[in-house]
């Protein structure tokens, strides 16, 4: 009698226990908790570059501090510009963090070795923008803090016919970093949640101002090949870690206009892949990366396939990078300091391997002189130092997320517009 009713309470206990357990899913996937927000996606976030006011030691900054700057370019959402270029930014220091440091091609990897993995970083969590229409305040995350310059892919032999009609990126009124610049680069990335208002301007007048106007309806508008599309990637390839046929995402950051009418707005979304890839090898020799752009979503989801290529990048002014012609990006031969380096530390370790193989051989043989092993320590010596040259790797081709490019259209696009505020467009790649 004891054992069943024990055998009751337990099989009692262990019964209401699985229905609390599996009550509490049930009740958590139907109603989301209060206060969680939804992940905002790419299309739907800011891109804001900010020409700092002077130059900034981020590691001496601390919590409460301002750092002021101006939009080097106009911010774009859809067909809106929400902020001009040149209005003032202010950016209060929340906290700091350390933050893993950028990978770079700028040194070899011996120096890489001897500098910390890891930096200071300042960490902002809103963004005050004042122009001609007052103030705005943003939730932001700062991307990177750098000085930037501008990689042109290299000039074709045959030149490219004349275009059809009048094609033009939106203009951003960007302000162009000159050599003797020293204050940095800082890219944020804005999110609008919640309540936080955007200022409802309209793209101002001249082909701005028809851009947001309604298009009638079956208006078909044909970009011509070579029409020139600023872009954002939004992850990071590299020549020594992407991997032929990964995928590559961007969107828009600028409307695109022909003959002043909208075809394609910001935040449409550009999608590619990496072609081919070459990591740095031995001897020095640099990579190489190559993508392709092949489609392209608008807001409304509709996806077709495009033919684009690299024309121009916006990369750290450290950056070894190039752009051939065909669009693929090269790292650079070694420099004079990078070659000083290898052969400053391949001195070096000669000099120990003479040394060292020298000692060796004395301390085993005691008939052993510094004469009678000389010329085994130099034997040494120039195999160590030539195996370190030999394998001695070239510079890489570093893109990081948030990089700013620009892709060039190599055949003809077909956009078809449908009237009504609510409806899309119907894109034709040819």
């Amino acid at each position: 009698m004891r054992r069943s009713s024990l055998s009751k309470v337990i099989s009692g206990a262990l019964l209401a226990a699985a229905v609390s357990m599996g009550s509490i899913p049930c009740s958590a996937g139907d109603e989301p908790a209060a206060g969680a927000q939804k992940p905002v996606s790419p299309a739907s976030s800011l891109y804001v570059k900010v020409q700092l006011d002077s130059p900034v030691k981020l590691s001496k900054l601390k919590p409460g501090d301002v750092v002021e700057g101006k939009l080097s370019r106009d911010v774009y959402s859809s067909d809106r510009k929400v902020f001009a270029a040149g209005s003032n930014v202010h950016l209060p220091v929340d906290h700091m963090e350390k933050r893993k440091r950028e990978p770079n091609d700028h040194w070899p990897g011996v120096i890489k070795l001897f500098t910390p993995r890891h930096e200071n970083y300042p960490v902002f969590k809103t963004a005050t923008i004042s122009g001609a229409n007052g103030e705005s305040s943003l939730q932001v995350s700062l991307i990177s803090i750098s000085r930037r310059r501008e990689v042109h892919a290299q000039a074709k032999k045959k030149g490219s016919g004349p275009q059809a009609g009048n094609v033009e990126v939106s203009p951003s009124n960007t302000t162009k970093e000159s050599q003797k610049t020293i204050a940095p680069t800082m890219i944020l990335e804005a999110f609008p949640v919640g309540d936080l208002g955007l200022p409802s301007t309209s793209l101002s007048s001249g082909a701005e101002s028809a851009a947001t106007a309604v298009p009638d309806i079956s208006v078909n508008e044909t970009l011509p090949a070579g029409t020139v599309c600023k872009i954002l990637l939004l992850g990071d390839v590299s020549a020594s870690k992407s991997m032929p046929g990964d995928t590559v995402q961007a969107r828009l950051i600028e409307p695109v206009l022909l003959n002043s009418r909208l075809v394609l707005p910001a935040g449409t979304v550009v999608e590619g892949k990496v072609v081919k890839k070459t990591p740095p090898r031995w001897g020095s020799r640099a990579g190489s990366l190559a993508l392709t752009f092949s489609s392209l979503m608008l807001p409304g989801g509709n996806m077709v396939p495009i033919a684009g290529s690299l024309s121009q990048a916006e990369l750290d002014r450290r950056s070894h990078t190039k752009i051939d012609s065909e669009g693929e990006l090269r790292g650079e031969h070694p420099g004079k300091a990078w070659m000083a380096i290898n052969i400053g530390v391949t001195a070096g370790i000669a000099k120990e391997a003479d040394d060292t193989l020298q000692l060796i051989i004395e301390a085993f043989v005691s008939t052993a002189t510094d004469a009678s092993t000389a010329g085994v320590g130099r034997i040494a010596a120039s195999v160590a130092s030539g195996i370190y040259m030999v394998s001695r790797k070239g510079r890489d081709v570093v893109i990081p997320r948030f990089t700013e490019m620009d892709i060039t259209l190599d055949r003809p696009l077909s956009v078809t517009q449908a009237a009504g505020p609510a409806s899309g467009a119907i894109v034709h790649g040819n």
